[in-house]
């Protein structure tokens, strides 16, 4: 039996060229190909979506949408200073496969840098099938929270 440790150096061996995503062997082409109207046929949603596909996108935006000067800001229990963790240490590999991904997703103009005082540990979460999934565990932002009173209204 493998050990996780090596499985990611195998992982990060395998997706050292440019056409596939550092944290899944499958190629940009194979993800955006499962993303086409045949394959959620055997979803229960399906017919739903076929019927209303007028309102969907053809493309997906390679891009995140521009900025509408909107600033979010998240309410915090009176006396609490930024919620701030340190993070855990990991493995050097999956260091090598966060800092791949977000380099990868900040070149094509999915991602930036974050503006917010908070910081939260970041790792890697194994997926079912295959690949890594990346998870941010933001627990003590969470519980510093006040939780909206109202909820968020639709944009009709």
């Amino acid at each position: 039996m493998k050990s996780e440790a090596e499985e990611l150096r195998q992982l990060h061996a395998a997706s050292t060229t440019e056409s596939e995503d550092t944290l899944s062997a499958k190629t940009k082409k194979e993800r955006f190909d499962g993303q086409s109207w045949d394959s959620p046929s055997a979803s229960p949603f399906y017919d739903v979506l076929r019927e209303h596909k007028d309102v969907l996108p053809d493309d997906i935006p390679a891009e995140l949408p521009p900025d509408k000067g909107i600033q979010h800001e998240i309410d915090l229990v009176p006396g609490t200073k930024y919620c701030v963790t340190r993070q855990w240490p990991l493995p050097r590999d999956l260091v090598k496969a966060i800092d791949d991904f977000i380099d990868s997703r900040r070149q094509a103009g999915q991602v930036r840098e974050s503006k917010s005082p908070h910081s939260a540990p970041t790792f890697c979460v194994k997926k079912q099938q295959s690949g890594w999934s990346i998870v941010h565990t933001y627990n003590k932002l969470n519980d510093a929270t006040i939780p909206a009173q109202t909820p968020i209204p639709r944009k009709m």
